[in-house]
C-alpha cells in the first residue's frame, strides 16, 4: 500500500532513495529529500507491506504532467512485483488529472510496467 511520506519516515526514505545511482552523494540526496519536503509539486510516497518496502517520487509539472522521477525497492525485496506496484498505484492516483509518464532514467522501467497493466487489464 503507498503511504504519503512524512518527515518521521525521512531515513527509511533517504536509506531507499540510496540505491538508485543519481542519489549515491549524501548532499544530492539530501536535496532530493527537501524538495519533497518543501516543494508542493513533488510528491514523495512509499510502499508498505508490513515494513517499507520501496519509495516511488512523483514531480507535477503545471496542469499537464505527472512525471514519475524516483523508483527504488529494498535490494532483498526486488524481483517480487513492489516496483510494478508502485508504478500502477501512483498512475491510478494522478491519471484522471495528469498525464502519467517517467524521467528518462527510470523509462524503460516505466515502458515494462505499462506493458504489465495492460495484461492484467485483459484477464
Amino acid at each position: 500500500m503507498l503511504i504519503r511520506f512524512k518527515k518521521n519516515l525521512e531515513k527509511i526514505a533517504m536509506g531507499l532513495l540510496s540505491f538508485m545511482p543519481e542519489e549515491k552523494d549524501v548532499k544530492k540526496l539530501q536535496q532530493t529529500i527537501k524538495e519533497y519536503e518543501t516543494n508542493p509539486d513533488w510528491h514523495l510516497y512509499l510502499w508498505k507491506e508490513e515494513d517499507i518496502l520501496g519509495a516511488i517520487g512523483v514531480r507535477v509539472e503545471g496542469e499537464i504532467n505527472a512525471v514519475i522521477q524516483h523508483v527504488s525497492v529494498n535490494p532483498s525485496h526486488r524481483n517480487l512485483g513492489i516496483g510494478k506496484k508502485m508504478m500502477n498505484e501512483v498512475t491510478r492516483l494522478y491519471q484522471d488529472k495528469y498525464a502519467v509518464c517517467a524521467e528518462e532514467e527510470i523509462q524503460h522501467f516505466y515502458s515494462k510496467c505499462d506493458a504489465f497493466k495492460e495484461e492484467k487489464d485483459k484477464e
